[in-house]
Order: structure tokens, then sequence, then C-alpha cells
């Protein structure tokens, strides 16, 4: 995902690529180019190439704003902040509704110590006879 981030930045002049393939800020495709022609049309309408396909021949660069780049950026910070952590932890404690108090306190400590370090705690609390 850092890859990607990075992919939503200012580009510049150092482009690695000689033929390009170029979207305008509008969405249209512009066709193939040589960079030194990107470079022209970047500076005549005051935009910033931005790479958004590496992997493909040619890779794809977009004629951008300032202004799209923030929103690209805020929309990928979101998508990163909805998206479900890899690193969560999940703990599952099970006990009977007949648990003595002392051991309820014990398990309610632990429990309490896991939320503390973050984990996703589960409870199952089976039914006495």
């Amino acid at each position: 995902q850092s890859k990607r981030k990075a992919a939503f930045g200012s580009v510049g002049r150092r482009i690695p690529y000689r033929i390009l393939h170029v979207i305008n800020q509008d969405g249209e495709s512009l066709g193939n180019m040589h960079r030194a022609e990107a470079l022209r049309l970047m500076d005549e309408h005051g935009l910033k190439l931005v790479l958004l396909h590496e992997n493909v021949e040619p890779p794809v660069y977009r004629l951008m704003t300032g202004q799209q780049i923030h929103e690209e950026q805020l929309k990928l910070a979101e998508k990163k902040k909805a998206s479900p952590k890899s690193g969560v932890v999940q703990k599952e404690l099970s006990f009977s509704s007949a648990i003595a108090k002392n051991d309820l306190e014990t398990k309610i400590k632990q429990i309490a110590l896991w939320i503390e370090k973050k984990h996703h705690v589960k409870v199952t609390i089976r039914q006495a006879k």
C-alpha cells in the first residue's frame, strides 16, 4: 500500500519511461506519446503528471491539478482507514453461567488486559444445567 500512496504524488520531471500513455485531467485518453511531449503538455496547462499504472506497457500517467491529487490522496486515506487491520488479534473466552465469583473476577481482569492491548474479545457464556 505504501507503493500505491507514493503513486499519487506529483512525479515532476523524473519519468524513467520513454513512451507513456497519457490521460488528461478530464479522464480522456490522449494516447501514447514520448516523455518530452508529455512534459511539454504538463508545462503548457500548468498540471502535474501522476503515475497511475506502472505494470502495463506503456505505463499510464495522468495530468492532474494539485486539487485533484489532494482529493485522490484523501480517498486513499479513507479507504485505508475503512479496511480492516490485518494485525488485529481476536481473543475468545468461554465459561459457564455457574462460575464462581472469584473465577469471574479473574476472567474480567484478563478481558480488561486484552481490551487495553486493543485486541478484539469474544465472550461466550454457557448456561449451567
